[in-house]
């Protein structure tokens, strides 16, 4: 089975620590949510997973092959990029040639069909078209390309409704035919949570998580109910976050249900990933 394999990587930017010894490997055939807050480090180690930039400290191995430096491991990953790193005085058209002479997986046809699904003007420069429409041609290169790992880097931004739909359902489609590894990392978590089979939440440069979707929601939830009994419920938890109102309190909390006090006026409800996400992240709770 095919891997990518991030072993204790860091990265400084002078006084910043963008990336802290993470360690952690995304397996082949699933769809993987890379989440984080904006700065959390996800750019950082996308760009060092598709070689743009270089660790200070560890590696990063691709089916085994090291990735810095090696010009080997260009047919087995895509990264397409929050950033624009394309030329804007070409016309979309000019950019799907290049691409092809690039990666010889690059389906052309499947390029032009995705264009008239997004209503996309292959004969505009891309400085030409709007934001959501760069993203769009973006997505559609990653999308044409036969490679065993493709990661998209805040795939949906400028995207409307629609647009964000039709992506998701393509990708899906694209995954369901099989061979195909995604990374989708994002800050728009309830987008993704229905897709993605696995999460890593990054967190001031460190892997705070790294669980199967359905295993994380399985061990958290929410208790609600009066600020005492929640609170004496909570002895002992591990209790991630906290939302008061009134004399009524909230708290959310990862592991083992224990049966709810008989005859109190507690409620458990579901956790969403959304939400755990928010309480994994919010300073206030630390």
């Amino acid at each position: 089975m095919g891997t990518i394999e991030i072993k204790n990587v860091s990265k400084r930017y002078k006084d910043v620590t963008a990336l802290d010894g993470v360690t952690l490997t995304f397996e082949s055939g699933k769809i993987y949510g890379l989440l984080g807050r904006n700065g959390a480090g996800k750019s950082t180690l996308i760009n060092i997973i598709a070689n743009r930039i270089f660790a200070d400290s560890g590696e990063v191995l691709i089916d085994g092959i090291p990735a810095s430096e090696n010009i080997d491991v260009r047919n087995r990953l895509f990264c397409m990029s929050e950033a624009d790193l394309y030329d804007r005085d070409l016309k979309v058209m000019e950019h799907f040639k290049w691409t092809s002479r690039f990666y010889e997986s690059f389906d052309m046809d499947k390029a032009l069909e995705l264009a008239e699904v997004y209503h996309l003007d292959t004969g505009k420069r891309f400085a030409a078209l709007s934001k959501g429409y760069q993203s769009i041609f973006k997505l559609i290169v990653a999308l044409s390309l036969d490679v065993p790992y493709v990661i998209f880097d805040e795939p949906v931004l400028g995207l409307d409704a629609n647009h964000r739909e039709l992506f998701y359902s393509q990708l899906l489609k694209e995954f369901e035919d099989g061979g195909h590894t995604y990374i989708i990392a994002t800050h728009i978590i309830e987008e993704v949570a229905g897709i993605v089979e696995d999460v890593v939440f990054i967190d001031k440069g460190r892997v705070r998580l790294n669980s199967s979707v359905e295993e994380l929601l399985q061990k958290s939830f929410c208790v609600s109910g009066p600020a005492a009994e929640v609170e004496r419920y909570c002895l002992g938890k591990n209790v991630i976050g906290c939302d008061v109102l009134g004399g009524m309190k909230i708290a959310c909390i990862m592991g083992e249900r224990s049966p709810l006090p008989e005859g109190g006026a507690l409620q458990i409800s579901p956790l969403t990933l959304q939400k755990l996400f928010v309480k994994l992240t919010d300073e206030r709770s630390e």
